[in-house]
């Protein structure tokens, strides 16, 4: 434990970064193993674009795995693998990670990968997942993770985009009652991509085995047992540990690049600062490797801090029940748990009094870390309630890689106030901006933007378009990155997200925040979760409407919840926010990584014409919404 007089306040350590940003960084880059120190920490020659730690050597798996190992720690488990799908559980050490990696980092070098070289993987929640991807950090070749099962088209546009020279696939996904076989889906997308990668490798699950083409395919086991270890190459450390494909529900996807050497900095500074887990504790981020999530904390993260990671394989409820998360904490001695709002309102609905929670002991849970979407808080209070634990809430993107803004638990415990993920982490000045670009007194809604240049971790650029990156993220504030998220500052710093910013509707010129209404909404005793989106209306601009999903097991009559409802945001929010129908349904739309669809949900109402996103969790839900909508006059016909 730190003396009370050692301990640093999370003040004193943002200010020493604003201070002095490239000492800050330069003493934090000395925590993990560079071939050969940057030239420079930032360099800032090529203004929008920043890139640091250049002309550094330095490998990501080096310092995953090997550098773990060389220190005394290679029996230390690196993976748990626990699979409710499979029944199965599996315990990896670093010494066992190494030789899997280095086995299969030697097929891609022998069959033509090298440093710079783009490798596609597309695998469900299993080990080899991982393996996969700091194979291919072992050679600098960039991986480009795509969530197993995504839609062939989609996987053919990052094909395309990225000019993939090989796929690394799994022969199947597993849910729960249903096989997902992936090979299908792969062999379509090669044919629809104009670009053809050199070849695919396939490791074969036993639950559905893949025909293979001759010539193009070829069998994982097969390949890594004649195969030789292939050692570690250096990169520079502004050079690309992977891209990551941001979900084009929106037209082309964009391809998130992130820089070795940051990535690794970052990363390890924020598992001991921000969320305060050691060197042989157990991490868990409930969350796919094909998200960013799963790229930062299941895979780079825990491993570069030397920490044990779990991989889960399952869901929060079906898998076999609400009880699961508990399972899996109990079973490993998991001391803190990072997962999506999302996971929560499902445990929640199906178990409201927490009942499964009796048949575990969860005395090695220290916190609960939740991000992904907002997080209200009546499922923070009722986690808090349950598990008897802090629950920190804190915001980031893909874009980022890490933590944002967030509560440093690591530094300093400040107070948590529900409903705020806190304050701003070194490595990022937020401001909250009107629409001209000034910055907003506290407690007014505006845009969140951050100044540049952007901690470390964080994107330098999209892949091979970097116009595009600067009239996404940079053109509207100058100086700034915009985050496309709207909330506000208060007194104290903290920050509020409230929503996208295409989510803050204007009501008779009222711009009003969804978040605020979902926030009430959510604190009724019967939902168990919900949305409100902005419908379009010709005498109001935008009205409100509530999507709200009831906790299993409540029979009372609907008109009375939405009666109910009504006057909850009524009597809080006042008449402007003219809330007057919350429409009850069976479930919300959503992406495979807990994100609501609210946009879509508004393209329906106001009857045009959508895209069913590549993300969504399951298309049938969009044809539930039409017909709930339809029972309350929408689209309306004009």
């Amino acid at each position: 434990m730190v003396s009370q007089e050692d301990q640093l306040s999370y003040q004193k350590v943002y200010d020493d970064w604003k201070q002095d940003p490239l000492g800050f960084w330069k003493n934090q880059a000395k925590e993990i193993t560079w071939y050969k120190a940057p030239d420079k920490i930032l360099d800032e020659s090529k203004k929008p674009f920043y890139n640091w730690f250049t002309g550094g050597a330095i490998n990501a798996c080096y310092n995953c795995v090997d550098r773990h190992i060389e220190n005394g720690k290679g029996e230390d488990i690196a993976i748990i693998y626990d699979s409710a799908m499979c029944k199965k559980v599996r315990k990896i050490s670093y010494l066992e990670l190494k030789q899997n990696v280095a086995k299969l980092a030697g097929v891609l070098k022998g069959k033509g990968i090298k440093k710079g070289d783009r490798v596609i993987i597309y695998m469900p929640m299993i080990p080899e997942a991982v393996v996969a991807m700091l194979a291919c950090a072992r050679l600098g070749a960039i991986h480009s993770v795509v969530f197993g099962g995504f839609a062939s088209s989609e996987l053919a546009v990052r094909i395309d985009d990225c000019n993939a020279k090989a796929i690394i696939a799994g022969s199947c996904g597993l849910e729960p009652g249903r096989i997902v076989p992936y090979k299908p889906l792969l062999d379509e997308a090669i044919s629809l991509a104009e670009h053809k990668p050199d070849f695919c490798i396939v490791y074969q699950r036993d639950e559905l085995r893949a025909d293979l083409i001759e010539g193009r395919d070829f069998d994982w086991n097969d390949l890594v047992s004649e195969a030789d270890e292939a050692d570690c190459v250096p990169v520079s450390g502004e050079d690309p540990l992977y891209i990551l494909y941001t979900s084009g529900t929106t037209g082309q996807p964009k391809g998130v690049i992130r820089p070795v050497g940051g990535h690794l900095v970052s990363l390890n500074w924020t598992m001991k600062n921000f969320y305060d887990v050691h060197p042989g504790e157990v991490f868990w981020a409930a969350s796919d490797v094909g998200w960013v999530v799963g790229h930062s904390y299941i895979v780079y993260a825990p491993l570069v801090s030397g920490t044990t990671s779990v991989l889960f394989e399952g869901k929060p409820v079906g898998t076999p029940d609400a009880g699961t998360f508990w399972r899996v904490i109990s079973d490993h001695n998991v001391v803190s748990l990072f997962t999506a709002p999302t996971a929560f309102r499902a445990i929640k609905r199906a178990d409201p009094k927490g009942n499964f929670l009796k048949k575990y002991s969860l005395t090695s849970l220290r916190t609960l870390f939740l991000a992904g979407e907002r997080a209200d808080p009546d499922t923070i209070n009722w986690a808090k309630d349950l598990l008897q634990i802090p629950v920190i809430d804190h915001w980031w993107q893909t874009e980022s890689g890490h933590v944002m803004i967030g509560n440093p638990w690591g530094i300093e415990q400040l107070e948590i106030k529900v409903g705020s993920p806190s304050v701003p982490i070194p490595g990022f000045e937020i401001d909250v901006l009107d629409e001209s670009g000034n910055i907003l007194p506290p407690n007014q809604l505006g845009s969140i933007a951050i100044k540049l240049p952007l901690a470390p971790g964080a994107l330098p650029s999209l892949w091979k378009a970097d116009d595009r990156f600067v009239s996404a993220y940079l053109s509207k504030f100058p100086g700034y990155y915009e985050t496309g998220d709207a909330g506000l500052k208060d007194e104290d710093g903290y920050m509020y997200i409230m929503a996208r910013t295409d989510d803050v509707i204007n009501v008779a010129g009222h711009r009003l925040s969804t978040g605020a209404m979902e926030e009430i909404l959510a604190d009724h005793k019967d939902v168990a979760e919900c949305a409100v989106v902005g419908i379009s209306d010709e005498l109001k601009g935008q009205v409100p409407l509530g999507l709200v999903c009831l906790t299993d097991g409540v029979n009372r009559p609907e008109g009375e919840v939405q009666k109910e409802l009504v006057q909850m945001v009524r009597d809080r929010l006042g008449p402007v926010a003219f809330f007057k129908q919350a429409l009850i349904i069976k479930r919300l739309p959503k992406t495979r990584s807990g994100k609501i669809l609210r946009s879509t949900v508004c393209k329906i109402a106001d009857g045009e014409e959508f895209k069913v996103p590549a993300t969504i969790d399951d298309p049938l839900i969009l044809e539930e919404i039409k017909e709930a909508l339809a029972t309350i006059g929408y689209p309306k016909i004009r």
